[in-house]
């Protein structure tokens, strides 16, 4: 009987579980869904109440009304391209200097690892001058160069990595360097598979802060040939006035690369945290 009254307090408490958690889910995904919404609906008010949440009838017009002008396809492509690079950077440089700072003891290597932990505490506002001011001389103002070179190392990728590395066992390293391996060897060919689940939170956390990146941008460009997303969703209010459905359709597409990353790399994080949780 006790038992039986035990197992009945456990489904209860995992049942108010549950539905906390999908209240949760509901508050989570509502404004996604309200996003989308809105932008499937023809030309008026884009909510006027709660019964009209749902488009009466959905169309696709303004996903192409929005792609086909003004020059947004021109800031997704741009956005792309400097993302892309970000992510493509921040694997290889900061993998780098994370197993350096894992596998190696040398000189002055605390100073560099409190510097680059130092170097997190500082917001980018503080920098922007001085990156204004060397994009100038470096003649890369108004470029996608501009755009990549400040966030090709980035201090939380270095740290994710280099304690990740650190709980890899150093056996792996010396059978390896027993069969002859050189450091890149290990690092590409033994260390970063291993470290999957850490490169998948990289990857995401590099991705949505460099799509959604909106101050460099407008600091570092000022022609519409540079501008990406973020600074082009911001102007175009501006351009076509209050036009909500519209907006909303930019949006959604904006957020569609963001959400495909996170789902691909998803299973490499779950991986990674259910990893050895079941006995062999």
């Amino acid at each position: 009987m006790f038992d039986d009254s035990r197992s009945l307090l456990q489904t209860f408490r995992r049942s108010l579980l549950y539905v906390f958690l999908s209240f949760v889910a509901v508050l989570a995904i509502f404004p996604f869904a309200l996003m989308v919404l809105t932008s499937l609906k023809e030309g008026g008010a884009a909510l006027t109440a709660i019964s009209k949440l749902i488009p009466e009838q959905p169309t696709l017009q303004n996903f192409v009304d929005v792609w086909v002008t003004d020059s947004f396809a021109i800031y997704f492509r741009n956005t792309a391209i400097v993302t892309a690079a970000v992510i493509l950077g921040n694997i290889v440089f900061d993998s780098m200097v994370a197993y350096a700072l894992s596998r190696h003891n040398f000189m002055g290597k605390r100073g560099v690892f409190l510097v680059i932990i130092a170097r997190m505490m500082i917001p980018i506002q503080v920098l922007i001058i001085p990156l204004y001011e060397l994009m100038h001389w470096l003649n890369l103002y108004d470029t996608l160069i501009a755009l990549i070179l400040p966030t090709l190392v980035q201090g939380f990728g270095v740290f994710l990595l280099k304690q990740y590395f650190d709980g890899i066992p150093r056996s792996l390293d010396e059978a390896a360097i027993m069969d002859g391996a050189n450091d890149f060897q290990i690092l590409w060919r033994i260390i970063m598979p291993l470290a999957k689940p850490a490169i998948a939170v990289l990857v995401i956390n590099t991705a949505l802060t460099s799509w959604n990146a909106f101050l460099l941008p407008l600091i570092l460009t000022s022609s519409e040939g540079t501008r990406t997303l973020s600074l082009g969703l911001a102007l175009y209010s501006n351009r076509f006035g209050v036009d909500f459905i519209h907006q909303m359709a930019a949006s959604s597409i904006s957020a569609l690369p963001i959400l495909a990353i996170f789902l691909v790399f998803q299973r490499q994080i779950i991986s990674g945290l259910t990893k050895g949780a079941v006995k062999q």
